[in-house]
């Protein structure tokens, strides 16, 4: 029993605001996602942000999918407040996966979200998932403890990883050139 998945960080996008779309240079890179996938998933299912689902547009077109939209696989709020040091705020919380700033979500709780729909997913299948960078570098914290907050900040628009997960354990590899 083993489960096959694709991890992508969406493409560039105009904003961070769930309804921001892709730039030209995004949907650009979006066909170039497409190329890059030439094995037909089972699934793919997407964040519910526009940007995401721009991502895998094409791909799903390729094959004639439907994009699933779970809203477990969307951005993580860092708070409802503006942050002016968000960069040194986000980076706390990979130190401290607990914090919770106002409104926000703590780093275990949104790596929570993600890993529940990776176990959702069935034996035997392949999906590809497209989520959001910092969800994308929890999840790989919660696979290795030795990615941090420098890997999230490594991240390109777009990035693939490759997640297999066979009897109990994961295995990640990103499949992105940078």
């Amino acid at each position: 029993m083993s489960k096959l998945i694709y991890v992508v960080r969406h493409c560039k996008a105009e904003g961070q605001e769930p309804e921001a779309p892709l730039t030209e240079q995004g949907k650009q890179q979006a066909n170039q996602l497409a190329a890059f996938f030439n094995k037909r998933p089972d699934r793919i299912i997407s964040s519910p942000f526009i940007r995401a689902q721009q991502s895998v547009d094409p791909l799903a077109s390729k094959w004639d999918m439907e994009i699933e939209t779970d809203p477990r696989l969307a951005e993580r709020v860092l708070s409802k407040e503006n942050l002016s040091d968000w960069f040194e705020k986000l980076r706390i919380t990979f130190e401290d996966l607990e914090l919770t700033y106002p409104g926000g979500e703590s780093s275990n709780k949104a790596t929570q979200r993600i890993v529940s729909v990776i176990e959702e997913l069935e034996d035997d299948t392949s999906t590809i998932l497209a989520t959001h960078g910092n969800l994308l570098s929890l999840l790989l914290m919660y696979i290795d403890p030795n990615y941090g907050f420098e890997d999230w900040s490594s991240l390109t628009n777009p990035d693939v990883f490759e997640l297999k997960i066979a009897n109990g354990k994961a295995k990640i590899h990103r499949n992105w050139e940078k």
